[in-house]
């Protein structure tokens, strides 16, 4: 049996985060110095970034966007509850990036490879069963899946999986709509919904076309299809 102990970070991971704590102040803090010292009192971000909680997302790496550009919500498997669903932490940063903030942009962005999507496929997984509020949480998920199941019926394992992740940021940003500060904003055309999807092996990330679901590159989905015209009538 091959011995841990000489990577101490396979049995140390903490440690690992204390030194890129120490790392990040002796380095990346003094160099950009003046950033953070006009951050000290204030952020103005334009772009709610809405994604998984998966470890391997990671948006400001993704979108190469230094401290105070975006204004994060993070859960398990991007979800927006539906106003009046779920009162609770997402709906609060959506009224709070929308009425607060005033962001102009709003991106729901899903993931290849969604552990969530995997679960709402699989409601009778026995970790799933041990799991009750996280089941609870993917019901604000399971339109997604009945339009996959309806529309895609031969779809099996991956494949499945993929257009899962494709539905369920078309139903969210659909959820996103039903939110007042949200409707507000897309009414006097102050904010632009996107849905985008990115996938972790190649690095790729996909706007979603939210009326026809295919996945395009991100310069080629009109604003019109984002915007409120086309989705309040």
């Amino acid at each position: 049996m091959t011995s841990t102990s000489s990577n101490p970070s396979s049995f140390k991971p903490f440690s690992r985060l204390i030194d890129g704590v120490e790392n990040f102040r002796s380095k990346h803090f003094n160099e950009n110095r003046e950033l953070f010292q006009q951050l000290a009192t204030q952020q103005q971000p334009k772009t709610l970034f809405i994604c998984c909680a998966d470890s391997r997302v990671v948006p400001e790496l993704m979108t190469q966007t230094d401290p105070g550009e975006l204004f994060l919500c993070r859960n398990i498997g991007n979800v927006v509850p539906a106003y009046g669903e779920m009162m609770g932490g997402v709906s609060a940063v959506v009224e709070y990036a929308c009425t607060a903030l005033e962001v102009t942009d709003v991106v729901v962005c899903g993931h290849s490879d969604c552990g969530a999507m995997k679960a709402l496929l699989n409601p009778n997984d026995p970790v799933l069963q041990k799991m009750p509020t996280v089941a609870s949480w993917l019901r604000n998920a399971e339109a997604a899946r009945s339009v996959v199941e309806a529309t895609l019926p031969d779809l099996k394992g991956a494949d499945k999986v993929a257009a899962l992740v494709v539905q369920n940021v078309r139903t969210q940003l659909g959820h996103l709509r039903t939110h007042p500060a949200v409707a507000a904003r897309l009414a006097t055309h102050q904010l632009t919904l996107h849905g985008w999807v990115y996938d972790i092996e190649s690095g790729d990330v996909r706007a979603v076309d939210e009326i026809s679901g295919e996945l395009r590159p991100l310069r080629n989905i009109p604003d019109a299809l984002d915007t409120s015209d086309s989705a309040t009538k």
